[in-house]
Parts: structure tokens; C-alpha cells; sequence
């Protein structure tokens, strides 16, 4: 598995939330009770719990949608709020129903006063598209009410209402705001008033820092990318990989260093019943990073049909020999989700000199063959024999092998050897070997493509674990040479033999030294749908250190360019369900079967520790379009019992909550005509900066009916999740606006009835002195 320098053990490797300075709120005077950002009243002696919430709001302030997803590049041309058609928080269909509700309300305003209030009007409506919508609408937390008329800065709001005062009551049909507002522009504009002027409407359109670089990846001023993470399953024991059986169900199968291999169902329960129980007779100890164990599995891509799978894992034979075991397994045809342990049938045994570098990847090329990486059987160096086992090609030891399954060799092997494999003709060499020269490859993959050119498609990525001084990622090719034992990274390991002519050798894609990292853990290049900006990117980590990093190919000067990857702004990830920190010993990546991306980590790397996690990552700065990455599961009948998945992390909003010393009051909305929460998922962004709308001639009669017949009735989706996830559980959904109007209206007469109580308390005690 990974180099062990297990000083560090009890280290966890977090970003703790940072806390930004506290920008000033502004609140209007006191006349009997104070007004907040949501148009709801508190009597002034609670303005101080109010600060409170309103401080933790601040934070919160980032480009966000009221479904509480990232925004998103729009699929197709917006006719209405055309403004934010490049990117924000609305599709056609939205656009559309906006369209509609204006022309509604366009009905009941006077003609003379159609030019004058129009534009106003659009662009209180198509504020729901805003990138920044749910600050606009207090909805940044699904845990807080959400307004349906968006802050307006105070200068555009006494405008509005001074021209337009009249088609208030169109806009919310809440009588206490009809009756204390219509008339009063102060108390209206107060009631909309934002506490941070930069984000009210219109001045969050004219704010370059609001608006430069919109909807691209955020970098911190180091240029360390900003990802989120959502926890997907935890207590796992030094969990070594996640692969799907690309059967269409989308289940997930966990193997634990031990030999366990559980099934994660769509939705992210877990079946009590293992898939596979091997540890009779997989060799693991309790020893702190003892590279031994279940190290690898791989489904058959035929598997829907075929019922076979694949695993790789440390054994001890009747003689006491440590050895290498690659099986074959069927699934049960009884049960969907047991592997059936009697039908294993084995491929390949190798013997192993030490109990480290045993290698442990197993997968499937494109070209439908089985590739197996296997360590250089240990110890330092790779002492064995006259140039070591990597260089050696009559050993199967520190090499790639490539092999056919479905099919048997001549001389009795439980495989094929592919005509094309590069050594068949050497009879120095095994046919099995594919490419040479590794230390110990731990983490490979195979990249599925662009999802729309299919360029890279095929491309294996590996993560080759070094020895004193260089880490290295390779792509693997037919035939290569990767240069171990002579050498390590770019540099020279064993003189004599980096110097030989015949070397030939292929240098990694990138290296980098022990002061990053003492371990590397192979990744994937992203291709998946919910976060676009990562296509391409290719991920991996460090074990030892917990780093996270990605690289970028630059195809024009062949180069590959290394960021880091950081997680946990409290401003940058605080969305529902994503958290601020993840187990340091980045163990493995994993891919899901649409593509998402994983990765799973220990905080004390022992085989039989319960402290590992999966998690997943997601780009908070643009989702895909809506409806893009839904996908619907084939189901798959279980007979097990279902374990409801319980997260353990932190959420940043949590932590945001509890970083407020004062417990906030609840709020409470005088609002009606809450804004349909937005569609689901999100595209690119071009860098720009959004322009106020200006109204558009009235259409036709014939025009205003298409408009309304397109726009299909959207009710407010405040429950919904930020993204389409088979694996991650929805948030809570929050009361609907309904109760918050009855609280409201019920809220009023306790108050008042408890100031006439304090009052007469008051007289009674004056009389009581002047007797």
C-alpha cells in the first residue's frame, strides 16, 4: 500500500473554519421596535440577539441559488430576465413562469404607468435568477424563512416605491405589509433594507468583486483551489476502495482492509449484510500501516450479464509463505448483493520477499483486458538481485500485467495473454507484463474521457509510491519503462543504472518532493456532470501528509500544472451537508458510476480502526444545468436490513451556528408570495459581470398567452436538495412560509398583551408608593 512514517498518526488534517472580520450592520433607529433584513420586527431590547444572526449571515454571503445549490450556466437562451442568461440561478422554464407573473401583474398597473414601473417590476421579479439570489432572499440557510420580495438598496427601493407604490400588493399579497407599507416608503424600504449594502439590489450588479470571475473555481490569494466535501459513509475500517458495477443500480461497494466489502444503496444506506466476508482468509494485522490485506477489486465489464468480479488480497499459505492472491468471483443468483465465496477460482499467486510493496490495483481498459500493478516485493531499494525486480522482466514483480479473462492460456493458465502484449515474442520475458519498472503502484485509473470530444478516453493514470526522496503520477504505456530502481521521480536512484544507454525510460507526468508529501495516493480525472469545472482536472492526495492536489494539463507545451487543493471556507462551502474537515490519510480515490468523484480517508491507519470516511467532492462555484445529471437507478431487490447512513462531520453551517455566542431569535416573515426555489443543477460560467435589465416593449396579446401556457405552475421547492446525489440524503426541509405568517400574526398580540401587563404592573406599584 503507502509508505509509513506513522509519527503523524494522531494528526488530523482539517482546515478549520476561518472566521472573516465582521463587516458593520446597520440598523434603523428604534421607534418601539427595529426592523431586519427579512422585514421582520423585534422590540428593541432583542436588537442585540438579532446582530447575532445577522453577523452569521454576513459570512454566508456567496453566489447561491434558493434551492441552496451553486448557480449555473443557463442550457438554452432566457427571453425575460435575459440579464442573467450567461450565468445564475434560472432555466427556460423559470424564465418563463417569471415571464408570466410579470405579464399577470402588468394586467392590474395602469398603461400610463407601464413605462415607469415595468423595468422596475422585471427586475424585482428576476432577481430569483441572481447568482446571488439566496442572500437576496434570506435563504442561504435552509434553517431561516425566506423572503419573497429580494433587499433592495434604499435609494432603488424609495424610487420603486414612490413611482410604483400601488403594485406592491401584486407583488405579496401579506396584508401587514399591504397595510403598513403601501404608504409608507421608509417603513417598506426598511422592511427590504440588506445589512450588507454590497449585496442589495441593484449595487450587487455594479460590485467588481461580486462579479469578476463568476462562476469559476475559486482560488485562494495562495492559488489553492477551493473544493467542498459532503460526508457519504464513516466507521469504516481503513476503507481501501469504492467501485460501482456499472450495472445502472448506482450502488456503491466498500472494501475494508480487512477483507469486508459492504453495499452503499442509492440514497446512502448501507446493507447490514456484507457483499463479501473474506477475512478467514486475507492476512491483516492491527499494525499501523501494514501495507497487507484486501488491497484490490474490479467487476467484469460484462458483470451485469456475467455476475464476475475480481479481488486482489494478502495471503499466508499452508507453508507460511506470504503471497499475492488475483480471484475470480460470481455473484449469488439467488441475491443481487452477496458474492458467493465458494466460487472462487484462481487466476494468479505471487510469492512476496516482505510484507511491504504489495502492489494492489486491479481494473479494466478500454479494450475490455484486466490490468494488474504489482509492487516490487519490498523492503528498500529493491534489493533483489542484480538490478532489482522492477527492471527484471522474467519476474511478474514491480510491473503492469495485462491479461484476458474470459479466456485460457495453452499451457493450463486460468487466462489468456492478449496477442498485442508488448513482451510476447521476448522469451526473456513473461507475457504477462504490460510495463515495467515500478516501485509500487498504489491507486490507478482509467480516465472515461471529455464527455463530449471523448479526448483522453482510455488513458490509465498512476500514483507510484517513492522511497526516500520523490512521489511521481505516470501515465501508463504499452511497453514502458518506468525507471525504477534506476530511478525515482526525474532523478537518479542507483547510479549505474540511470546511466545505462539502454535505459530508455518514461518519465513521469509530474513528481514532487518529501516536504509535500511522503506517500502519494493515486486519483481520477474528473468527468462527471455536477461540477463542470473540474472536467479534466486530475485529482490525487498524499497519505502521509493528507494534501490534496490537482493537475492540469496544458496540451499546448505538453506539461502538466499542479494546484493545490484546499477545503472548508466557511464562506466558500457553506451550502447544506458540505463540511469544513476530513480525515488526514487519504487512503484511496473512488469514481462513481455517474462519474463523481470520491475519496476515502482514516484518521488512524490501522486495518481494524473503525475511523474511516468516504467523502465527496464538489465544486461550490457552478453546478451543471438543471435536470442535466439526474439519472434514475435500476432497482435491485435486497434482503438484507438497511442501515440509514448517520454523518458525524460537522456541517459549516453548523459551525457557523455555533460560532454565534448569543442564541438568535427565531425569525418570523410577513411575506406571502414566496419565489419558487430555483431548478437543481448548474453549467459553466464565462467570467461576467451582470447588467440591470431594462423593460421590453408589452407583447401581443397572442405572445403574453404563449409566454403564460409555456410557464408551467412552480411551487416553492425550498425542500429540495442543492444537487441530484444517489448517495447524499437530502436537508431537512424547512417550514413552509404559510407557518411563518401565522407566527407572525400570532406574535403580535403576546407582544402587546405583555407590554399592557407590564404597564399596569407599573401603576399598580405608583400606587402602591403613594399610599
Amino acid at each position: 500500500m503507502n509508505e509509513s512514517y506513522y509519527e503523524e498518526v494522531q494528526d488530523f488534517y482539517t482546515s478549520d473554519p476561518k472566521k472573516p472580520a465582521l463587516k458593520e450592520v446597520n440598523v434603523w433607529p428604534c421607534t418601539g421596535r427595529s426592523s431586519s433584513s427579512s422585514g421582520v420586527f423585534f422590540s428593541c431590547p432583542h436588537v442585540l440577539l438579532y446582530l447575532s444572526l445577522c453577523l452569521i449571515n454576513c459570512l454566508l454571503a456567496h453566489p447561491q441559488c434558493l434551492d441552496y445549490g451553486p448557480p449555473f450556466q443557463p442550457p438554452f437562451h432566457l427571453e425575460f430576465c435575459s440579464a442573467y442568461e450567461n450565468f445564475g440561478c434560472c432555466d427556460q422554464e423559470r424564465d418563463n413562469s417569471i415571464a408570466a407573473k410579470y405579464w399577470d401583474i402588468m394586467d392590474y398597473i395602469d398603461h400610463r404607468e407601464h413605462k415607469l414601473c415595468g423595468t422596475h417590476i422585471k427586475d424585482i421579479l428576476c432577481q430569483e435568477c441572481s447568482p446571488y439570489a439566496a442572500h437576496l432572499y434570506d435563504a442561504e440557510n435552509p434553517g431561516t424563512p425566506l423572503r419573497n420580495i429580494p433587499g433592495l438598496c434604499f435609494d432603488y427601493c424609495s424610487e420603486f416605491h414612490f413611482n410604483c407604490h400601488s403594485a406592491i400588493s401584486l407583488l405579496t399579497s401579506d396584508r401587514h405589509i399591504q397595510e403598513c407599507c403601501e404608504a409608507n416608503g421608509t417603513r417598506f424600504c426598511n422592511l427590504l433594507h440588506l445589512h450588507d449594502e454590497d449585496y442589495c439590489f441593484p449595487n450587487v450588479l455594479k460590485n467588481t468583486a461580486l462579479n469578476t470571475n463568476l462562476g469559476l473555481m475559486v482560488e485562494d490569494h495562495k492559488g489553492c483551489l477551493q473544493l467542498c466535501l459532503t460526508e457519504v459513509a464513516n466507521s469504516l475500517r481503513n476503507p481501501v476502495l469504492m467501485v460501482h458495477a456499472n450495472d445502472h443500480t448506482h450502488r456503491m461497494f466498500i472494501a475494508e482492509q480487512v477483507g469486508v466489502i459492504w453495499v452503499y444503496m442509492p440514497g446512502g444506506s448501507r446493507l447490514e449484510e456484507p457483499f463479501l466476508d473474506v477475512r478467514n482468509l486475507v492476512l491483516a494485522t492491527p499494525w499501523l500501516g501494514d501495507e497487507r490485506g484486501f488491497l484490490g477489486m474490479a467487476f467484469h465489464p460484462k458483470y451485469k450479464d456475467n455476475g464476475k468480479f475480481y479481488i486482489y488480497y494478502s495471503y499466508m499459505d499452508k507453508n507460511r509463505v506470504e503471497k499475492i492472491r488475483i480471484s475470480e468471483l460470481k455473484v449469488l443468483a439467488s441475491d443481487a448483493n452477496k458474492a458467493d465465496p465458494r466460487s472462487e477460482r484462481n487466476l494468479l499467486e505471487l510469492e512476496e520477499p516482505a510484507a511491504n510493496h504489495n502492489g494492489g490495483q486491479l481494473l479494466f481498459g478500454v479494450d475490455g483486458y484486466m490490468y494488474l500493478f504489482t509492487g516490487d516485493g519490498g523492503k528498500a531499494g529493491d534489493p533483489f538481485g542484480t538490478f532489482g525486480n522492477a527492471q527484471n522482466k522474467s519476474t511478474l514483480l514491480g510491473k503492469v500485467l495485462r491479461i484476458d479473462v474470459d479466456g485460457r492460456s495453452p499451457d493450463g493458465k486460468p487466462y489468456r495473454i492478449p496477442p498485442d502484449n508488448p513482451f510476447v515474442s521476448d522469451p526473456k520475458a513473461r507475457p504477462e507484463i504490460y510495463a515495467y519498472g515500478v516501485r509500487n503502484m498504489w491507486r490507478c485509473a482509467v480516465d472515461r474521457g471529455d464527455p463530449v470530444t471523448k479526448k483522453g478516453r482510455g488513458r490509465i493514470f498512476c500514483g507510484d509510491v517513492g522511497q526516500n526522496r520523490f512521489e511521481e503520477i505516470d501515465i501508463i504505456v504499452k511497453g514502458g519503462n518506468y525507471g525504477w530502481r534506476a530511478k525515482e521521480g526525474f532523478e537518479c536512484y542507483d547510479t549505474k543504472l540511470c546511466h545505462n544507454s539502454s535505459l530508455d525510460d518514461i518519465l513521469p507526468i509530474f513528481a514532487y518532493g518529501h516536504s509535500v508529501g511522503k506517500s502519494v495516493t493515486g486519483g481520477y480525472v474528473y468527468r462527471g456532470c455536477e461540477s463542470p469545472n473540474l472536467n479534466g482536472l486530475y485529482i490525487f492526495g498524499d497519505f502521509m501528509s493528507g494534501r490534496l492536489m490537482a493537475l492540469q494539463e496544458d496540451e499546448m507545451r505538453n506539461k502538466w500544472k499542479k494546484q493545490d487543493i484546499c477545503i472548508g471556507s466557511t464562506r466558500t462551502c457553506a451550502f447544506p451537508r458540505m463540511i469544513s474537515s476530513y480525515s488526514k490519510f487519504i487512503i484511496s480515490f473512488a469514481e462513481d458510476e455517474a462519474g463523481e468523484l470520491y475519496f476515502l480517508s482514516t484518521s488512524y491507519p490501522s486495518a481494524y480502526a473503525p475511523h474511516g470516511s468516504l467523502y465527496k467532492l464538489i465544486d461550490p462555484a457552478r453546478r451543471a444545468p438543471p435536470g442535466k445529471c439526474k439519472y434514475k437507478p435500476i432497482p435491485v431487490k435486497t434482503k438484507s436490513k438497511w442501515i440509514p447512513f448517520v454523518p458525524r462531520a460537522k456541517t459549516v453551517l453548523d459551525l457557523l451556528n455555533e460560532s454565534s455566542t448569543i442564541k438568535p431569535l427565531k425569525k418570523s416573515t410577513p411575506t406571502a408570495a414566496t419565489p419558487a426555489a430555483a431548478p437543481q443543477k448548474g453549467k459553466k460560467t464565462p467570467s461576467t459581470k451582470i447588467k440591470a435589465s431594462t423593460a421590453k416593449p408589452a407583447p401581443s396579446a397572442k405572445k403574453r398567452q404563449k409566454i403564460k401556457a409555456e410557464a408551467k405552475p412552480h411551487k416553492p421547492k425550498r425542500e429540495k436538495a442543492a444537487h441530484v446525489n444517489s448517495i447524499t440524503p437530502a436537508p431537512p426541509a424547512p417550514k413552509k412560509s404559510s407557518s411563518h405568517l401565522t407566527r407572525t400574526k400570532n406574535l403580535l398580540p403576546k407582544k402587546a398583551a405583555f407590554a399592557k401587563e407590564k404597564r399596569e404592573r407599573k401603576k399598580e406599584g405608583r400606587l402602591r408608593s403613594s399610599s
